[in-house]
């Protein structure tokens, strides 16, 4: 990958929002792809991949949440939807010690065909930012994290749909020698050495256990925002790096150590906050 870049210096872009939690990665798309808009049953139809059980079915996703319950994969539920002939929830699950977001689709058979179900399937799967999805009967469910997609396809006896095409695959990108400390147990703590370097304010805990926050000064006109993460592991916090920087055309500016990354928007700050934290840059100039 030509455009990426490791270094301790400042990055000349700014301004890019890119989200690094295991559950998080680019939620503000995920928003705009509901379960079947009219404009997607419109689309070229295509089938229902084969290896797609049929069954288990369910009546609600709520029905779909409870069988992952009983499954042992508890998921809080963060929000619920209704739609003409679906309904979707979206409930947060840990697995093998992360969290991970779910975006649950189950459609009503009498309303929405197979056919209209594998073009939803196709259209996720496919493009820029392609996801991956577990399905069986009449439903699938985008799982935020993918390498915690097997665990849920086997609690529910479905299938795994990976993602296919165009930044369907993270490449195993090259990263810097990262150093084994400092290390976290609260993220709270990292936002208040975030906070003692760029800034760090208007904090959101995300349902992932993420921080969000604004960088700079308040009121200054010059914020932007920062994603904070722990992770349970060196290859989980690695996965989530390498996801950040794979988007062509998107660049993406991150520091890291131990056991933590810091997404940052604003990619000026990153060779700051890497001397003041003791980090290291994992920086992508979208080229």
């Amino acid at each position: 990958m030509g455009g990426l870049t490791i270094e301790w210096t400042k990055s000349a872009m700014r301004g890019v929002r890119v989200s690094l939690t295991a559950g998080i990665g680019l939620l503000a798309l995920s928003a705009c792809a509901g379960p079947m808009a009219p404009q997607q049953r419109q689309a070229e139809s295509m089938p229902t991949p084969g290896k797609v059980p049929k069954g288990p079915r369910f009546a609600t996703a709520g029905d779909l949440v409870a069988a992952m319950e009983k499954a042992g994969l508890d998921c809080e539920t963060v929000r619920s939807r209704d739609y003409d002939g679906s309904s979707t929830t979206d409930c947060v699950a840990t697995v093998d010690g992360v969290k991970v977001e779910n975006e649950i689709s189950v459609f009503d058979p009498d309303v929405v065909s197979k056919t209209e179900i594998g073009t939803s399937i196709e259209s996720r799967r496919t493009g820029a930012y392609a996801q991956t999805l577990v399905a069986a009967g009449n439903w699938y469910i985008r799982v935020m994290d993918p390498p915690s997609a097997p665990a849920v396809a086997k609690a529910l006896h479905a299938v795994v749909l990976d993602a296919k095409g165009k930044g369907a695959e993270t490449p195993k990108y090259p990263l810097p020698r990262i150093p084994s400390t400092p290390t976290y147990k609260k993220v709270d703590t990292l936002a208040d050495d975030v906070a003692a370097s760029v800034g760090c304010f208007q904090r959101e805990t995300t349902s992932t256990g993420s921080i969000k926050c604004e960088t700079g000064k308040p009121g200054s006109g010059s914020t932007d925002c920062a994603v904070l993460t722990l992770h349970p592991t060196h290859a989980r916090r690695d996965a989530a790096l390498r996801e950040a920087i794979k988007y062509r055309g998107v660049p993406a500016e991150l520091v890291t150590a131990g056991n933590w990354t810091v997404n940052l928007c604003d990619t000026t700050l990153g060779g700051k906050v890497a001397r003041d934290l003791g980090g290291v840059v994992v920086a992508y100039d979208g080229r």
